[in-house]
């Protein structure tokens, strides 16, 4: 696979928000698979999805920003996943409304948003275009530091489960 420059992004819908992060930070874009929910998970956390034996967490995008879904039933079947990480870091599935287009935005076009105006410096441009402004995130800080270390202890959590039945399918099938 071809890496595409540094200016070209995916673009979501997060309730009636339009965001994106830079292709660079996307792996795959997935359709919404089936995903495993143990209770007492923080609202924003969807679940867990196997992906080749590895439980990765599939955070919602829209409720951990607190924007409200489009509350259309069939709206739900059509979200997408963007995985992320890889490489050294942890994979982390984002749930979002639909994924809309991949646009290459020059630099030029970016206006600068002061790291203090978003919680966590989360959004780091806005571009304007003629259906309003598209918000680019910065996937690094889409966690603040202790839901991030909360995340990791709970993908432990679950990768040991997801380990425990692996084996035992394994032993039933000797």
């Amino acid at each position: 696979m071809t890496a595409l420059p540094a200016d070209h992004y995916v673009v979501m819908r997060l309730g009636s928000r339009r965001c994106a992060l830079p292709c660079a930070a996307v792996r795959e874009v997935l359709p919404l698979p089936r995903l495993w929910r143990p209770p007492g998970l923080p609202r924003p956390l969807a679940g867990f999805m196997n992906l080749a034996g590895e439980a990765v967490p599939v955070l919602d995008l829209p409720r951990l920003f607190g924007l409200a879904a489009s509350g259309d039933a069939e709206d739900a079947l059509y979200r997408h996943l963007l995985l992320t990480g890889g490489e050294g870091k942890p994979l982390l599935a984002l749930l979002v409304d639909r994924v809309l287009d991949m646009r290459r935005i020059p630099p030029e076009r970016l206006r600068p948003v002061p790291p203090e105006a978003t919680l966590n410096g989360c959004a780091t441009a806005e571009i304007e275009t003629p259906e309003g402004f598209i918000h680019l995130l910065a996937p690094d800080r889409i966690l603040l530091a202790q839901e991030a270390a909360t995340l990791a202890t709970l993908r432990e959590g679950a990768q040991s489960r997801l380990a425990e039945w692996e084996g035992a399918g394994r032993e039933g099938a000797a």
